[in-house]
């Protein structure tokens, strides 16, 4: 396949982290967003997963990008994601047994997440291989930071903790279970997208005024004047 300028390192983390987040502008992998921050442990977690596998998928597959057939580059990308899972899976079950077991299979259905199969073709097919393992931490950032926002405002709400310490008396706070169920988790998520849609609105509106206001013909002059 043929290469593709890279864009900036930094244009890649912030567009993965803010601009182009997995879950709040994207919408992608909802459902483990959902099922995996009722504890900002659980969400840092599967946060950490994801960001390995993401990167390094993105690297190996950059790598053998020249050698992959076109007509079979999607089950060979799933191979690679699936590598870089079971690899996280034992180091995980050998060295965190009630973290694994807390994500339970949602840890195994990181190999189809839309978002890191994504990449694999968009991105690390076409660039190389450094600017392709940027673009994967940033996304795999983005993803991360997202699912632990989740997970921390739910586990207050729900359980009045945060990282598994109560943070308020239970005489002064009453938890609200429904934060720490489902229907908890998509409440969260929808408003936080909400709140990015907002922000991005207001980014594009200002951007526009920007382009549209035109510089003054006296500024240009002592410009001229100046120089």
């Amino acid at each position: 396949m043929s290469e593709k300028k890279a864009p900036p390192f930094t244009q890649l983390i912030s567009d993965g982290v803010i601009f182009k987040n997995p879950i709040f502008v994207l919408a992608l992998s909802l459902c483990p967003a959902v099922a995996v921050t009722s504890t900002a442990i659980t969400a840092i977690g599967m946060g950490a997963a994801v960001l390995y596998v993401i990167t390094m998928s993105n690297a190996f597959t950059s790598i053998f990008r020249k050698v992959i057939p076109h007509k079979v580059r999607l089950p060979c990308y799933i191979t690679i994601i699936a590598f870089n899972v079971t690899l996280v899976q034992l180091v995980m079950s050998a060295y965190m047994p009630e973290l694994y077991e807390a994500l339970g299979v949602y840890l195994a259905l990181v190999v189809v997440f839309a978002i890191i199969l994504a990449r694999a073709e968009v991105f690390a097919s076409n660039h190389k291989v450094l600017p392709s393992m940027v673009d994967g931490f940033g996304m795999g950032l983005g993803f991360t930071l997202g699912l632990l926002l989740i997970g921390v405002i739910r586990e207050f709400l729900g359980s009045g903790t945060f990282f598994g310490m109560p943070v308020i008396p239970e005489q002064h706070f009453t938890p609200v279970l429904m934060f720490i169920l489902p229907p908890g988790g998509f409440v969260v998520i929808g408003l936080l997208i909400g709140l990015f849609n907002v922000l991005g609105d207001w980014r594009k509106r200002r951007a526009a005024e920007a382009k549209a206001s035109p510089v003054p013909v006296s500024e240009t002059v002592a410009n001229e004047q100046t120089a």
